[in-house]
């Protein structure tokens, strides 16, 4: 019979967890925005702090700047400059330093953090623009969607495709340069290059989509490579889009694999491996098809790591050779949330194809959206009772599952700023 000191030597020979740390998370940088209960709240150190006074609908994650000094959130209002939009979706900043809220757009969509500064891009009625938090200015038109460069100098962004008389036109992708500054631009187009014209129809194997626009756009760690969604009609993307990816030149696209709308797909710290649930058909269908994956590139080498019988409903990146994912056994869909599949977290080793299960939670709970922070080398999730519901507890652990504790009581979205994520 073995020693437990020899019970750990065998384990960690099997699977090569990386160095656990028990770092101090009040000297470590991290910090959570949350929203419970109608009110948005900050978590840093051991100090949680009620920022809003009073209750309101906040429908998108909140977004921490490079730097994590700044918070931006969404809130949805009643009433709309257009009489037509009983809502606007109202565009804040608050922060950390000053402790002040900041009204920046009073109804903006789909805002991201520069890279780099503290300026926020957004678009509104498709209109790209730049808030430098005091103004804002109008940076290219005709925009569907769009990131940030990574050296925060420019953008890539897309057009939709149009219906006209012969037909759907392309959806195109576009490189857009604030080089020069964006203050001052004049001529909305000068500065914007057409990247790649994406073709009608695209897939993977049997399955086949009409494109009708594109975004979720992530660069790879050498920054050669950039994935993207392609999708098609709003109601047909719930059940089928186009993962896939293309050079930052223009010259080579792939369309990776197919994957349902709410499953981004990761790229790993280092080397150029992206790792995707695959599979079509919303969750609504069944806890079925959706496997992990990840593809190297440019070698286009694709792995599957999700065992026969089995589903993934999300994951995370620990090393460039480990993730640690959320997965129930198959079934099919019930509308008795007591009667769907509960989530465990499991570890995955790429080289050694060993997996194992790290989390147990009671049986009426399940473990969603494991986030892995690197800088103090914890394992974070969101335990709560169903794969819709919004509110749990958030926890904390080793990434082998050990020293798992409740790290915030009953917040329903939430976001983590860790330096060097």
């Amino acid at each position: 019979m073995f020693k437990p000191i020899h019970i750990i030597i065998i384990f960690c020979l099997i699977f090569p967890f990386p160095s656990i740390i028990h770092a101090d998370t009040n000297s470590s940088g991290i910090k959570v925005a949350f929203v419970r209960d109608g009110y948005l709240w900050v978590k840093v150190g051991d100090m949680e702090e009620k920022l809003t006074a009073k209750k309101a609908s906040y429908d998108y994650l909140p977004q921490w700047s490079h730097d994590g000094s700044m918070l931006l959130y969404q809130k949805t209002v009643p009433g709309n400059i257009d009489e037509s939009e009983k809502t606007s979706n109202e565009l804040w900043v608050y922060d950390l330093r000053t402790k002040k809220h900041q009204k920046i757009f009073y109804d903006g969509q789909n805002p991201k953090w520069s890279p780099t500064e503290n300026i926020v891009a957004f678009s509104q009625s498709g209109v790209l623009n730049i808030s430098d938090l005091k103004k804002f200015y109008n940076i290219a038109l005709g925009v569907d969607d769009f990131g940030w460069q990574p050296n925060g100098k420019g953008f890539i962004a897309s057009s939709s495709a149009s219906m006209r008389p012969d037909g759907w036109t392309n959806p195109v992708l576009y490189t857009i340069s604030i080089e020069e500054g964006y203050k001052d631009i004049m001529d909305l187009t000068a500065h914007v290059k057409k990247l790649f014209t994406i073709p009608t129809e695209v897939g993977n194997g049997n399955a086949k989509i009409l494109a009708l626009g594109a975004g979720s756009f992530t660069y790879s760690p050498d920054e050669k490579w950039l994935s993207f969604i392609i999708y098609p009609t709003a109601s047909w993307s719930m059940d089928s889009d186009m993962l896939s990816v293309i050079s930052v030149d223009g010259t080579e696209f792939e369309v990776i694999d197919e994957v349902i709308l709410n499953f981004e797909p990761k790229w790993a710290s280092r080397k150029n491996l992206l790792g995707y649930i695959a599979g079509g058909g919303r969750i609504v269908f069944g806890f079925k098809n959706k496997d992990l994956k990840v593809t190297e590139l440019p070698a286009y080498y694709t792995e599957s790591l999700t065992p026969e019988n089995h589903a993934e409903l999300g994951f995370t990146w620990v090393t460039d050779g480990s993730l640690i994912v959320s997965r129930v056994k198959e079934s099919d869909w019930s509308d008795e949330p007591k009667e769907r599949p509960k989530p465990s977290l499991y570890y995955v080793s790429l080289a050694s194809q060993k997996q194992l299960k790290i989390t147990t939670p009671p049986k009426d709970k399940g473990d969603f959206d494991p986030q892995f922070l690197s800088s103090i080398m914890k394992i974070t999730w969101h335990r709560k009772n169903d794969f819709v519901e919004l509110k749990g507890d958030l926890w904390l652990a080793d990434p082998n599952g050990a020293n798992a504790k409740v790290w915030i009581k009953d917040i329903e979205i939430y976001s983590l700023y860790s330096p060097n994520k």
